[in-house]
């Protein structure tokens, strides 16, 4: 059989896995479509069809590929997002996944939206990291060579990230509890236009604020409802997640981060509200997801 057919028939075996490392990494279906086709472009020119494990071969590849592209992407300062559509993929054949093998399960099936969310504010090597070997079972050893550490420094990085997407949950702080509470609350309220609710979970004194506000506020919980009523559809989409320790709401639209909701709290209610809508804010700041 010629090498090239040969070459292309196995590489049609490992697309679909290459395409889902890929959307995972990159979180854009036309940018993951870019990085298997210059996979395939260069087992083409490797010749490398003696090789045992090609299927890992290429993930290595691609996540190659993908690291690049994230890195360009940030000096870009672009943010190119797709909600995913695809399931999780099996691991890699042969690969090595460390932890409970139910809770790398649990998190391979939850990629979705809110975690896509949290893997956007993450540095290109930490979203490699955890995404070649928590959610496709890449060895260590490997991923410390795409990202040219060492392999402890490739764990480091991974088991930040990971804190990261698993967030505080659960919250043992009843404090932080108390006040998660409220804020579901003002969502729900939000979300359904429920005004004398909304009332309710604010401070009579409330402030909001927003970045595009040029220094105005709204203040009085009155008014502040009604402002959170008119801006529902972006509660819709939101996914509660701690910022700086402290409670925060993000919404996304039209695919991508949109605004960042900052609260703070006086005797058990809403006493302001910071809107953060600047994206290079957005993506500097340290955002944790909050499971439902």
């Amino acid at each position: 059989m010629d090498e090239n057919v040969y070459l292309a028939e196995r590489f049609e075996e490992n697309r679909d896995h290459l395409k889902a490392v890929a959307h995972r990494m990159l979180g854009s279906r036309n940018e993951a479509e870019d990085a298997v086709q210059e996979a395939w472009l260069r087992l083409s020119r490797s010749g490398a069809g003696d090789i045992e494990n090609l299927g890992g071969w290429l993930t290595t590849v691609v996540g190659r590929v993908c690291l690049d592209m994230l890195r360009s992407r940030r000096s870009r300062r672009e943010e190119p997002f797709d909600p995913p559509t695809v399931p999780a993929p099996e691991p890699v054949k042969g690969g090595r996944n460390s932890g409970d093998p139910e809770e790398q399960a649990l998190l391979a099936d939850s990629v979705g939206l809110a975690m896509f969310v949290v893997l956007e504010t993450l540095e290109p090597a930490e979203r490699l990291a955890f995404v070649l070997h928590d959610m496709f079972a890449v060895p260590f050893d490997e991923v410390a060579r795409i990202v040219d550490r060492t392999p402890a420094a490739a764990r480091q990085l991974a088991s930040r990230a990971r804190r990261r997407v698993r967030g505080a949950e659960p919250v043992t702080d009843p404090d932080l509890a108390r006040r998660r509470t409220v804020v579901d609350a003002f969502l729900a309220a939000a979300r359904n236009g429920e005004f004398e609710a909304l009332v309710a979970v604010l401070d009579p004194d409330v402030v909001a604020r927003s970045d595009m506000g040029a220094g105005l506020a709204v203040r009085g919980a009155a008014a502040v409802a009604g402002q959170a009523i008119m801006f529902a559809p972006f509660a819709l989409s939101a996914q509660l997640v701690l910022v700086d320790g402290e409670l925060g709401v993000v919404s996304i639209r039209e695919g991508q981060q949109f605004s960042l909701m900052r609260f703070t709290f006086r005797d058990g209610r809403i006493a302001s509200l910071n809107a953060i809508t600047d994206r290079a804010h957005l993506r500097d700041l340290d955002l944790m997801l909050l499971a439902d």
